[in-house]
């Protein structure tokens, strides 16, 4: 028997990821309204860089900011990330680098469970 629910540990998560995506499908649409280019990557498989490419990372960066105002948030997150505290501020405020697959899911459920008021065990 096959059921199309969620695990619970996974709901929040998934709805987070929808509402990402429609807010970086919004961001994307305005970006073209306005004539904002969209650089093209120079050859397959070439890293993305955090900008105009990238409309869901940016909008999970832009929902993972405010969480991080509280004094020792940010070293929190690099530990959970397994990260330099630097490196938080490279993905996040400096938008210089993007973390890996792994890193990026961990986030996405770190700003759900802060979203809720809990934290994520690590």
């Amino acid at each position: 028997m096959r059921t199309d629910r969620l695990p619970p540990q996974m709901e929040m998560p998934a709805e987070l990821a929808l509402a990402l995506f429609e807010a970086a499908a919004a961001t994307a649409r305005a970006a073209a309204r306005v004539g904002a280019r969209v650089p093209v990557a120079r050859r397959t498989g070439a890293t993305l860089r955090p900008g105009p490419a990238t409309p869901l990372w940016n909008e999970l960066a832009r929902q993972a900011r405010p969480l991080l105002a509280r004094r020792g948030e940010k070293a929190k997150l690099a530990r959970l990330l397994g990260v330099p505290r630097q490196r938080v501020n490279d993905y996040l405020r400096a938008t210089q680098a993007c973390p890996d697959a792994e890193r990026t899911l961990l986030l996405l459920c770190w700003v759900a469970r802060r979203q809720q008021g809990k934290e994520l065990g690590g």
